[in-house]
């Protein structure tokens, strides 16, 4: 029902949308996408156009490698490139959030935030790079701002660059701000006196502090959509708001409307992203936003929403209204593909940039070798050594063929951390179903098998990223689950992200897992 009142919906939209605003386009039959448009967990996404290519690049939090990057021709079809970052830099230590593209003449840099090893507190450092593709080179620390300085916004005005950043987060008794700055011409350095922008007021909407802020122009104007309140968990209450300026120093004009973008049953909490434009001059915001059925459970999505203009009042609008489009006009009429699945055989040439790991243990040691991945179990703690996949919508099911060795336990794993997880896995002789909950290790249900199996298929079966079914069959042979009743996975996401799915091993020795299968409903 809700389907079909969102297709009702979206033709009314459109129908409204051709009469109120005379359009150069084609006439006939709308191709539309459906968001998300970057599936899986990316907050904060930040995007650029060079040429008739876009770049995105977003959050990684606590999981590496960091800073996960895509490229599309089209806005709707988006290909991983890879990481910012395999190794992190050596001055931090997680908390990977909110990296910003720029790019200018030929190069392109990323204004990251994270977390710094010597004391713990969050800030701004900048890389650079040719090419997106050989990864970045670190700068190290750009800017250092009392306890906290987040979410980095770069532009240039007359010929001059600026950073601008979120402000006073952590200072008690003062108001968050955005503040600005000028760059050195090389961007890699602050330069200039920092100058305020933007303050959060404390009696409404942005109660919970501003942030995650863009800047664009159009005519007169400098434009910034920025987010306020809380941006996650299940008691996020993330919005979307504007504001203009004819000089970058301000003074800064509030919209009186704001905010201008918030929560409907089909994404939640949407906010911090930035804003491009295609060579036909629509305007595009790149934000997250959660879905409403899977939620927390696969993280805060990329999600694609249209800015149009009132040429009388010259503020943009949200083509279709203040939430989140469920479907829209693809933006270059491009059909958007929709085929999530994987499936990776280890006997045949593999890419390995799909795995991601906890970036707070050191990079699991992992090779390929005689048809099959093994993977050493060297974390010393309950859960093992774990790699995983983003994990795209919530309802699926994994599957991993494993050869059962004798001390290493081998298991298909949901992994929120390392004191957080759930698994099913199999050794010589015995089925093991297992969690980690708030650091403590549990076996939940031991099964014996024939010693002699060789080759066995382990299943995990998740409705909405939350409740899950695990089995197992030999060859050939049917699935059998290991539990009646599905087991509650509610306690796995972390405050800032979604858990990812893979494998683990614990015990001694290494895995023989000889493909994965993940398939989508």
């Amino acid at each position: 029902m809700m389907l079909h009142s969102s297709v009702l919906i979206l033709s009314f939209l459109f129908s409204i949308q051709c009469l109120a605003q005379p359009s150069s386009r084609p006439a006939g039959p709308t191709t539309t996408y459906r968001n998300p448009v970057i599936a899986g967990d990316f907050a904060d996404p930040s995007i650029i156009r060079v040429g008739d290519t876009y770049y995105a690049v977003g959050t990684s939090s606590e999981w590496g490698p960091a800073y996960p990057m895509y490229t599309s021709k089209d806005l709707v079809n988006w290909d991983y490139v890879g990481p910012v970052f395999t190794t992190p830099p050596a001055w931090t230590m997680g908390s990977y959030w909110a990296p910003e593209l720029f790019h200018r003449n030929g190069t392109y840099y990323v204004y990251y935030t994270a977390r710094r090893k010597s004391d713990k507190r969050s800030y701004i450092g900048v890389a650079s790079t040719r090419d997106l593709r050989k990864g970045f080179t670190d700068h190290g620390l750009l800017l250092e701002w009392t306890s906290e300085a987040i979410d980095a916004f770069v532009l240039e005005d007359a010929g001059k660059l600026y950073i601008t950043w979120k402000a006073y987060g952590l200072d008690k008794g003062k108001d968050i701000e955005i503040l600005g700055a000028e760059l050195s011409a090389d961007g890699l350095k602050m330069t200039g006196k920092a100058f305020p922008m933007l303050k959060a007021e404390r009696n409404n909407w942005e109660s919970g502090g501003a942030e995650g802020q863009a800047i664009f122009k159009r005519g007169r104007y400098y434009y910034m959509t920025y987010s306020g309140n809380a941006c996650c968990g299940p008691r996020c209450n993330y919005q979307v708001g504007l504001a203009r300026t004819e000089k970058l120093q301000g003074p800064w004009e509030k919209y009186a409307k704001n905010p201008v973008l918030f929560s409907d049953d089909s994404w939640k909490c949407p906010g911090h992203g930035t804003v491009v434009t295609t060579p036909g001059n629509r305007y595009f915001y790149l934000h997250h936003a959660y879905n409403g059925t899977d939620f927390t459970f696969a993280g805060r999505q990329g999600v694609l929403s249209e800015l149009v203009w009132d040429d009388k009042t010259q503020w943009p609008a949200f083509r279709y209204g203040t939430t989140t489009p469920a479907q829209a006009e693809s933006p270059l009429g491009a059909t958007q593909k929709k085929d999530q699945n994987l499936m990776v055989d280890f006997s045949k040439s593999v890419p390995d940039n799909f795995w991601v790991w906890d970036v707070s243990l050191p990079k699991p040691t992992f090779s390929i070798k005689d048809g099959a991945l093994k993977l050493v179990n060297t974390s010393g703690n309950s859960t093992g050594s774990f790699l995983g996949t983003v994990i795209k919508k919530g309802t699926y099911t994994f599957l991993a063929d494993v050869s059962p060795q004798n001390e290493a336990l081998q298991s298909i794993c949901l992994y929120g951390d390392a004191n957080n997880a759930l698994g099913f896995g199999v050794k010589k002789g015995v089925l093991e179903l297992w969690q980690v909950k708030e650091g403590v290790r549990t076996v939940v249900k031991t099964q014996t098998i024939p010693d002699d199996v060789s080759a066995i298929t382990l299943q995990l079966r998740s409705r909405f990223g939350e409740f899950y079914e695990f089995g197992w069959s030999e060859k050939g042979g049917k699935t059998q689950q290991i539990s009646k009743e599905p087991l509650d996975g509610s306690y796995l996401p972390r405050w800032d992200r979604a858990p990812r799915v893979g494998l683990s091993v614990s015990g001694q020795g290494s895995s023989l897992i000889r493909s994965i299968q993940m398939k989508y409903d």
